[in-house]
């Protein structure tokens, strides 16, 4: 699903997202088209742009996509509360963990449209819910941990370590993803001389989706990316992810260093 994004690590947060084979790169170039108008100050765009890419949606994975856009643009309660509900209506048949991760916003977004239409039952249902995904996250994975240390099957990964990319910061969380991929390019960003290490890790506590980008550019948690507290046990390694070139390893670090903006840690 969707194009690459930023990604960190252990000391900061995973963000590579791997196209899905289905999805319709018109519909997507449309939203992130919409995404611009929007960071331009130009809603009336954004808003076309966005009612044209649900208007050539072809799979339920788009729909989701652009309703969840088309929902943000409404200037009534109700036309809102129709949108939402569309795309979650959408969310809940694509049936997939990175999806799963926008369940909480959409749903609380949903109870707030029927705050203001004086509706608390249903305010309160959908309250609920909200707070329900958010504790538990459907995802199952394999999980991988991406880093430059040369660690044991047995061993634990914590948090309290130094972030990679903001010196200063003390991460409060040990963070992980459900995409191999993802995992070896943060590796080969982490900070060490060592070779890049990918291990497949099991977390030992409860977990969230990772705030920092869940629900940021795109909608859910598509980079399938996730933080604890707990530790994280080291069950195994893998060697075979997609690699990045030096030059392309490079844009990565540049991307980086301009980051704005702070942690959520």
């Amino acid at each position: 699903m969707y194009e690459n994004l930023r990604k960190q690590n252990a000391g900061g947060h995973y963000g590579t997202v791997q196209r899905s084979k289905e999805s319709n790169e018109t519909v997507i170039k449309l939203c992130m088209e919409g995404m611009g108008m929007e960071e331009k100050g130009k809603p009336g765009e954004a808003s076309r742009l966005f009612l044209r890419a649900w208007n050539e949606a072809t799979n339920d994975f788009e729909k989701f996509t652009a309703a969840y856009y088309v929902a943000r643009h409404q200037n009534t309660t109700s036309d809102k509360l129709k949108w939402l509900e569309r795309a979650l209506q959408f969310a809940l048949k694509v049936n997939d963990p990175s999806v799963a991760g926008a369940y909480p916003s959409l749903y609380s977004n949903i109870a707030k449209c029927y705050e203001e239409s004086s509706d608390p039952g249903n305010a309160k249902k959908n309250h609920e819910l909200a707070i329900s995904f958010r504790d538990k996250p459907s995802d199952i994975g394999p999980f991988y941990h991406g880093t430059k240390a040369d660690l044991q099957v047995g061993d634990l990964l914590t948090a309290g370590r130094e972030s990679n990319y903001k010196s200063e910061f003390i991460m409060n969380h040990i963070y992980f993803t459900a995409l191999v991929n993802g995992a070896g390019l943060a590796a080969s960003l982490a900070k060490g001389d060592g070779p890049e290490r990918v291990y497949i890790v099991e977390p030992t506590g409860i977990f969230e989706n990772d705030p920092n980008v869940t629900d940021k550019k795109f909608p859910g948690n598509p980079t399938r990316s996730y933080r604890t507290q707990a530790p994280l046990k080291i069950i195994g390694e893998v060697t075979d992810w997609v690699r990045q070139t030096p030059e392309e390893l490079q844009k990565w670090r540049e991307k980086l260093a301009n980051v704005k903006g702070n942690i959520i840690n």
